[in-house]
């Protein structure tokens, strides 16, 4: 965080989604999720919440690179020339299981939770991305059955703390770009934070 910006309150991810079901079903809108380093644990936060039916649509577990392109459809030339750890892989990733599994909002993570550096990325090098529909289209999409054009927010996080804290932070990260979408609270921005925090 640079100097000069307030530090955005950290929610626990448990609270975070909690709020996240709460505003998805007064907005009568689902979820998906992409999730790379965190192996599953957004997943899993989410259905902890009783009712997660009612919104988190599934999940997919994208660990190898080869399943982000062949699953969710990131570009294979971005995959080959930036590796998996970069914003618009991030973001590819959540527009991508939005589309696959029909959700009116996909989230993704990718990065490096270590111990060692991964595409040229030092440990703690996080993205995490949030795609939503869009409030007003000029054009008609074609009628694919999926959802139509997406808007999208990436947030880079520089993690401090070990394998778990920078996974867990993580986690709570994804939740609270969410969150902040749904409220209009947007307003990606690069991040250091402490992963135990």
């Amino acid at each position: 965080m640079t100097a000069g910006e307030a530090a955005a309150p950290v929610q626990p991810a448990g609270e975070a989604a909690t709020l996240v079901q709460r505003l998805l079903v007064s907005r009568g809108e689902t979820l998906a999720v992409a999730e790379s380093l965190t192996g599953g644990m957004v997943a899993a936060e989410l259905t902890a919440v009783p009712g997660a039916s009612k919104v988190l649509r599934g999940s997919v577990t994208a660990y190898a690179t080869e399943i982000k392109h062949s699953v969710l459809g990131v570009d294979g030339s971005l995959l080959a020339g930036r590796g998996a750890v970069d914003p618009e892989v991030a973001r590819q990733m959540a527009v991508g299981v939005r589309r696959l599994l029909g959700a009116d909002w996909g989230i993704a993570t990718t990065g490096v939770a270590g111990p060692d550096p991964q595409d040229g990325q030092p440990v703690g090098t996080v993205y995490v991305a949030v795609a939503g529909p869009v409030e007003e289209v000029t054009e008609p999409d074609e009628p694919t059955g999926r959802p139509g054009p997406e808007h999208g927010k990436v947030a880079a996080l520089r993690l401090n703390g070990d394998r778990t804290e920078i996974r867990m932070e993580s986690v709570r990260s994804v939740l609270g770009l969410l969150v902040s979408e749904l409220t209009g609270n947007a307003g990606a921005q690069d991040t250091e934070q402490n992963g135990g925090n």
